[in-house]
């Protein structure tokens, strides 16, 4: 009889190695595929006009309004336009009430020649309300 038999447990061990090389190749994979600037702006096929250009443009803020009543939000110091979140009337007063205190602020509105006719009159509602009268529309020439 043997009382002091020694039970030998084989102890399982999880191998981290794999996982950790799995986990850096995710790593790369999530890194390289992903995209850290995203240019946000509208693409926009104007109306065309007759009129003559304004030469000189004051401190401006542009509204840009899709074809499917979206709108972004551009000036003069920004490259890229910023898209709103959505369309609802009280985020396109959010995003011009930083402009309300600017004097002589031209309020330039440029909407797709598709876009509802609605979306255009929530603009101008919403600068009304602000107090953002100087307020002009933007054309594109007629090429003959």
């Amino acid at each position: 009889m043997n009382f002091g038999s020694q039970n030998e447990q084989d102890e399982t061990a999880i191998e981290l190695t794999p996982l950790i090389d799995v986990v850096f190749l995710l790593l790369i994979f999530f890194m390289i595929s992903t995209t850290f600037t995203k240019e946000t702006s509208l693409k926009i096929n104007l109306p065309e006009s007759s009129g003559e250009q304004v030469a000189v443009v004051p401190t401006s803020v542009e509204i840009q309004i899709g074809a499917q009543s979206q709108y972004a939000i551009a000036t003069d110091s920004e490259v890229a336009a910023k898209a709103l979140i959505n369309s609802n009337r009280d985020t396109l007063k959010r995003a011009l009430e930083s402009y309300q205190s600017q004097e002589k602020l031209l309020l330039i509105i440029r909407a797709d020649r598709k876009a509802p006719h609605e979306a255009v009159i929530k603009v101008m509602d919403v600068a009304q309300e602000l107090g953002l009268t100087n307020i002009t529309f933007a054309t594109k020439q007629i090429t003959e």
